[in-house]
């Protein structure tokens, strides 16, 4: 299996009072599983890296998922939905066995569990129902095959499945919200250089459908003489999800006010996209800085000139000092000779 596709297939490996574990364990002593969970049709995987769906309220549809059993036995894998999510890392997850869903995995039934033989592989058919009342915009879930190890005193569920991305039909908005913007400058201490001004803030996706984007960063210098501006890529980010983005911009060359700014343009993600409603989000924030090598060269500079001068003009007063008592010496000795 090829990583992007077990990427796609890998929905969740988690350990109960133990570490994370691998997709491939022990379902009894002596026993290694292996397994990979698939979208399919009837006769077998389709080739989907996961199932996504426009539906209607009250539309119910029948698909399949594709079990194969890469071990030398028979075995059992109970089968599950739940509630769908994006980690910090970006990765997608459903919620545990333990956690209740309440959006689109309840909208999934499939049975309980499946045999599958060594080497065998089996089609499942599973249905979803939209409820009457369901909000246009996504509903992600996830459905998994998974096992549980029971070798030693704890036990262990491994769980691999795959996205089933759900669209309520309706109006699809995309808007990613500017939170918490924090601005901070740093001077450098090379007066010749600019400082760093660093940004921190939280992209909440208000809208109703999962999107992806661009943030753009732009600093106002030097009261508005000047700029900068720079842009970041935004990963997928769910209905409801957030994501803290840090980042910096060098150089700049502050003194006094600096403006920093940051605008969202959120991209709809998904086969449908027609209708999408677009909005760009913004949020600034000022920020008072002091350039203090730049100042302090300025004042050395200043110091240098005051001295210079100084001397300059003292220097002046000692070449008319000596000059007017050259010729006071000049006159004296005229009249002394007459």
């Amino acid at each position: 299996m090829t990583t992007p596709l077990r990427r796609a297939l890998t929905v969740l490996v988690v350990a109960t009072l133990a570490a994370p574990v691998t997709p491939a364990v022990a379902a009894e002593p002596g026993t290694t599983v292996t397994w990979t969970v698939q979208p399919a049709d009837p006769s077998g995987p389709d080739g989907r890296r996961w199932i996504e769906l426009t539906l209607d309220p009250g539309q119910v549809v029948t698909e399949h998922l594709a079990v194969r059993n890469f071990s030398s036995a028979a075995v059992v894998f109970s089968l599950t939905s739940a509630d769908g999510y994006l980690t910090d890392k970006g990765r997608f997850n459903m919620l545990p066995s333990g956690q209740a869903s309440v959006a689109g995995g309840t909208w999934i039934d499939v049975q309980q569990a499946v045999t599958v033989g060594p080497n065998e592989t089996k089609v499942v058919p599973f249905t979803i129902t939209v409820p009457q009342d369901a909000t246009p915009g996504d509903h992600p879930a996830g459905i998994a095959a998974s096992v549980i190890s029971t070798g030693g005193t704890v036990n262990v569920e491994s769980r691999v499945g795959f996205r089933v991305m759900m669209r309520a039909s309706g109006t699809v908005r995309a808007t990613v919200a500017v939170k918490d913007l924090t601005a901070r400058y740093t001077p450098s201490w090379n007066p010749f250089r600019g400082g760093t001004i660093r940004v921190r803030y939280l992209l909440s996706n208000d809208g109703n459908v999962r999107t992806s984007g661009t943030s753009r960063l732009a600093v106002t210098e030097l009261f508005g003489l000047t700029g900068q501006h720079s842009t970041a890529d935004v990963e997928e980010m769910l209905p409801g999800g957030s994501r803290l983005v840090e980042s910096r911009l060098h150089p700049v060359w502050a003194l006094g006010q600096l403006r920093t700014t940051i605008a969202m343009t959120p991209e709809p993600l998904g086969s449908d996209q027609s209708g999408a409603e677009i909005h760009q989000t913004r949020a600034t924030v000022t920020t008072w800085a002091l350039p203090w090598s730049q100042l302090a060269l300025l004042l050395l500079l200043g110091v240098l000139v005051i001295g210079f001068r100084t001397s300059a003009r003292r220097r002046r007063r000692r070449l008319t000092q000596l000059l007017a008592r050259a010729r006071e010496e000049g006159r004296a000795e005229s009249r002394a000779r007459s």
